[in-house]
């Protein structure tokens, strides 16, 4: 499982250090590398086989509303299989790192089954909106029944 968040930096070519206790994760399933899809501003990245069992539930889904075929076009259209290489690095393509507006600075944050990849700017800005959320009843209320 992926916990926790930390800084970081992306290199002028593009690359990242995935953080010691991620790698961990990514190598159990016998693999080296991780997929990476775009959603919030974000990358979202999985292991290969958690990104097997979301293809896999996305084709068993019934539903083929319009929202359902962009969903599908945009993120299964939009990602990309990561290696990591001898440094423990991956590669961002130019295209989502200008998805999720990548200057230098970035957060990697561990979201149990996949971890994400922010931009220092969104991710404050995600932080600063989910406080203004804690101030109404209802998340509040969704967030109770997790017993925090």
């Amino acid at each position: 499982m992926f916990r926790g968040s930390s800084f970081h930096t992306i290199d002028s070519k593009g690359r990242i250090i995935i953080p010691a206790r991620f790698r961990d994760v990514i190598k159990s399933d016998g693999t080296y590398g991780v997929m990476l899809s775009r959603m919030d501003g974000g990358l979202m990245a999985y292991t290969f086989d958690e990104w097997r069992n979301i293809e896999k539930r996305i084709l068993s889904l019934a539903e083929k509303s319009e929202s359902m075929r962009r969903f599908r076009r945009v993120f299964i259209g939009g990602s990309f299989e990561c290696g990591c290489d001898k440094q423990d690095r991956i590669l961002i393509p130019q295209n989502l790192r200008e998805y999720a507006g990548f200057n230098k600075d970035i957060v990697m944050v561990g979201v149990l089954d996949h971890f994400e990849i922010w931009s220092r700017e969104n991710w404050d800005k995600e932080n600063m909106d989910l406080e203004n959320d804690m101030k109404k009843e209802d998340v509040r209320n969704e967030i109770a029944k997790l017993g925090l």
